[in-house]
């Protein structure tokens, strides 16, 4: 099915864009023997400017998935018995393993991100990220506000 360009955006598009987006990503995960949150959990170490401690984690992945902290906790506990995270003190470090892992996964989603995103007008893509900030910031004012 090919989308019109007037096709206006809404939560319905924005979900099943993801739900692709993440099901090509989720095929090269499970070649790799782990899953979306794992990954997710494993870059938040991989990517952080200082060593994390685990409630570290649990708030950015949280943040980012919005997922149960028990989840990600359960998660942790899966990367360290994998060996992809290790604890040094009261910090959780990425492993040699965590760190190959990532890149090969990484070096296998380049070239189909660079088919998917390929050819996008930069003022598109623009507009894009303009709008998903806003609905995520939107999104996240709903998610903090008291419920009645």
């Amino acid at each position: 099915m090919t989308t019109s360009a007037s096709t206006a955006a809404d939560a319905r598009s924005l979900a099943l864009a993801h739900y692709a987006a993440r099901g090509v990503l989720e095929h090269v995960l499970a070649r790799h023997g782990i899953t979306f949150q794992q990954q997710i959990t494993l870059r938040a170490a991989l990517t952080a400017d200082a060593p994390r401690t685990p409630d570290d984690l649990v708030a950015g992945v949280r943040d980012s998935l919005k997922a149960d902290p028990a989840a990600i906790r359960a998660t942790l506990d899966e990367l360290l018995a994998k060996q992809l995270l290790v604890a040094d003190g009261t910090h959780l470090l990425p492993t040699d393993a965590g760190r190959e892992l990532t890149a090969a996964v990484g070096a296998e989603t380049a070239p189909v991100s660079a088919r998917i995103w390929g050819g996008i007008p930069a003022e598109d893509l623009a507009a894009a990220g303009r709008v998903l900030a806003l609905v995520k910031e939107r999104a996240d004012a709903e998610l903090a506000a008291p419920t009645a």
